[in-house]
């Protein structure tokens, strides 16, 4: 079995473990990992270190969500990460795994900023991101809202609306892209969000639903 199957055969394994939502769970995975290997083939030509540290940021982007606060002890799911992958990558190369994952999030860069990992600096804002562009998808915040306040699709919505207009819609502002790539695409998917937006407010005002 190849690593890249033995990553989401992990995810799969986390997701009911801890009963992860689909918002968290394989398919944001999955685009995560997508486009964090969309930066990395953009950056890897101005930073050629990156090559060395291709199988990190591919790994933390796959697993970045399987040790998440919302839904267990994050200390614990970093351990098992950490033990998932003892036989997978080099102790150094896990040991970046974890550090990336634990302080990559929103709230945590909010909080402390941006952490000093020297040499892998810049695969922590590959997968960092990858991770804030996954954040563009306006039904994936609907649906979390969706499972946390009983499915009311109305209380939802106006949830979702608050947290992009107070975050996702200010990425840009907040200056949370470095790469050229995070910056550009960002602006794409701000316009696809607005769209989504757009739809589920008509959806939810019509009167035949």
């Amino acid at each position: 079995m190849t690593l890249l199957n033995k990553l989401f055969h992990f995810v799969l394994f986390i997701t009911k473990k801890y009963n992860i939502d689909e918002s968290h769970g394989l398919s944001h995975s999955m685009n995560v990992l997508k486009f964090a290997s969309e930066i990395y083939e953009e950056e890897v030509s101005t930073y050629p270190i990156l090559k060395k540290h291709e199988k990190i940021i591919y790994v933390a982007a796959a697993l970045h969500d399987m040790c998440d606060k919302k839904y267990m002890d994050q200390t614990h799911g970093i351990n098992e990460i950490e033990t998932f992958l003892s036989d997978k990558m080099a102790p150094n190369d896990n040991n970046i795994v974890k550090l990336i994952i634990s302080t990559m999030s929103y709230s945590t860069v909010k909080a402390n900023g941006y952490p000093d990992l020297g040499p892998y600096s810049r695969a922590y804002h590959i997968v960092r991101e990858a991770d804030l562009l996954a954040a563009y998808d306006f039904d994936r915040c609907m649906i979390y809202n969706m499972y946390k306040k009983n499915a009311d699709l109305e209380v939802s919505y106006k949830d979702a609306v608050t947290i992009f207009n107070n975050r996702v819609l200010k990425h840009n502002d907040d200056c949370l892209f470095i790469t050229k790539y995070g910056k550009k695409k960002s602006l794409v998917l701000e316009t696809q969000s607005l769209k989504q937006m757009d739809t589920w407010k008509r959806l939810i005002k019509n009167p035949v639903l």
